[in-house]
């Protein structure tokens, strides 16, 4: 059964600035906080991408934390990673 994702925009502190941010809940539960890459220290290959900056449960990947596009792709990881897949 899918799980109801949605995503909410927040600011997050990064680097000593503030970068575009979003809270991904599946069924109202906070899974994973994405951050768009726009800083100085970010490679220009990275920059206005979205990096995982914490996961939570299932979606708690600490070696190596993917990287997505969009945000809407961060949502489908999400629901994979629930989904067991």
């Amino acid at each position: 059964m899918p799980f109801d994702i949605t995503s909410q925009p927040v600011k997050v502190r990064i680097d000593g600035h503030d970068s575009e941010g979003r809270l991904i809940f599946a069924d109202d539960q906070l899974s994973a906080v994405i951050v768009r890459l726009d800083g100085e220290s970010h490679i220009p290959e990275h920059k206005g991408q979205w990096h995982l900056e914490a996961g939570f449960g299932p979606c708690d990947v600490r070696l190596a934390p993917p990287t997505f596009t969009t945000p809407e792709e961060a949502e489908a990881w999400v629901q994979q990673r629930l989904a067991g897949e």
